[in-house]
């Protein structure tokens, strides 16, 4: 269904979705507080502008959605929360300045990051600076492993390699794909997601046939899928970004070489469906959420964003779910902050301790985060996307069974 198919229930569910955040957040919206000293500041920083903005802004689109709900019923005590936007342009000197800005403007907590390599630079800023960062789209293992559980700052809403590249292998070695060559970038997300596939495919006793590795922005991968056709591939997998993807598919094409691509979730990225056109017909993909209103929370989501920002289509709906969904966790950690004046190492106790479930788009979130664990993300969550007629549908019609019913961490 499509976003101005689902836009026209917006009326009836955008009541429906206010009283969903009263709910969510339990008796805090029946009450009328006095007004507190001032906004909560909140930093939220992304790749807005630049070649990864098709999957930054519908994270921006969901946290900004997430955000105007919880000021409609109050912000936090009476404090509404302020968003200290910052476009990081998927460069990583300019993610690691504009991090500093945003320390050096006493936010309270950020929101950020689509693209590991930016993220890997900034994270010594939040946690020297005791600011909680919570990554709704950065996929990269390392990520939440850079420092000690119990010391980290650094949480995760988006489903890490370490989990994304296991459950593409273990399909890929079921349906009989075992002669597996790799295309990844260099960039920090295709270092890291290379080794979690090398990782996953040794634990079926399995190694690449070929491995390729390309910069960012590279136009033919012609010699390198020769190469993997010689050596009997009969499967690729991808670890970029986006337009590298669209180039892969195009030229496997070319090559009349008919093997199937799968890879985790920058395969729904409109810079590979549409820039891969009728070759990216087929393909497989990790997902966390896909753009159909199979339950009441989702359709008014996809009712209110449709609304909200007149569109027919989230680019990136992943994104914009896994945005959304993290503001209000957020919301509710600033909840069990004690005494109500919330500070960095408060509010990252509070995010460990979360008590209330959050009914979320993507997940209901059950205890997402423990001093130890800083991924939101388990395995059951996840579900295998097909991209048909230039959208993103279930591949197996079980997991479209199985997304009837929300998932909570395992």
């Amino acid at each position: 269904m499509s976003l101005s198919a689902v836009g026209s229930l917006a009326c009836s569910l955008r009541s429906l979705a206010i009283a969903a955040v009263c709910w969510s957040l339990g008796s805090v919206c029946a009450q009328t507080p006095p007004a507190g000293p001032g906004p909560l500041r909140i930093g939220l920083i992304g790749p807005f502008t630049g070649p990864s903005a098709d999957f930054g802004l519908p994270m921006h689109n969901g946290v900004r959605l997430a955000v105007d709900e919880i000021n409609a019923v109050g912000g936090y005590l009476g404090r509404p929360l302020e968003l200290v936007i910052k476009d990081d342009t998927a460069k990583p000197d300019v993610g690691r300045k504009l991090s500093e800005a945003l320390v050096a403007e006493k936010v309270l907590a950020t929101i950020g990051f689509c693209n590991t390599g930016v993220a890997q630079v900034s994270l010594e800023v939040f946690q020297k600076a005791k600011v909680p960062l919570i990554i709704p789209c950065a996929t990269g293992t390392p990520l939440t492993a850079q420092y000690p559980g119990p010391e980290s700052y650094i949480f995760r809403t988006s489903a890490k390699d370490g989990i994304q590249a296991p459950f593409v292998v273990a399909d890929v070695v079921k349906r009989g794909w075992t002669k597996v060559a790799v295309f990844a970038d260099t960039t920090g997300y295709g270092e890291a997601g290379l080794k979690d596939v090398e990782v996953a495919l040794a634990t079926h006793n399995l190694k690449p046939v070929h491995v390729a590795r390309f910069p960012t922005g590279v136009k033919d991968l012609g010699p390198d899928l020769t190469a993997a056709k010689e050596a009997g591939a009969n499967v690729i997998v991808g670890y970029t970004v986006g337009p590298e993807n669209a180039v892969i598919a195009k030229g496997r094409k070319a090559l009349k070489w008919d093997v199937p691509f799968v890879g985790p979730w920058t395969l729904s990225f409109p810079f590979f469906i549409d820039g891969a056109k009728d070759a990216a017909e087929g393909t497989l993909m990790v997902q966390t959420f896909i753009a159909e209103p199979s339950n009441e929370r989702r359709a008014a989501f996809l009712a209110n964003y449709a609304r909200k920002y007149k569109a027919s289509k989230i680019t990136v709906p992943v994104a914009a779910a896994q945005g959304y969904d993290t503001a209000y966790l957020l919301m509710h950690a600033l909840f069990g902050v004690r005494g109500g004046q919330p500070d960095g190492p408060a509010l990252k106790m509070a995010l460990e301790n979360i008590q209330r479930n959050y009914y979320g788009v993507v997940a209901t979130y059950e205890k997402p985060f423990s001093a130890a664990d800083k991924d939101a993300v388990t395995a059951n969550m996840l579900y295998l996307g097909m991209v048909k007629n230039g959208s993103v549908t279930f591949a197996y019609p079980e997991d479209a069974k199985r997304n009837l019913f929300v998932q909570r961490k395992q």
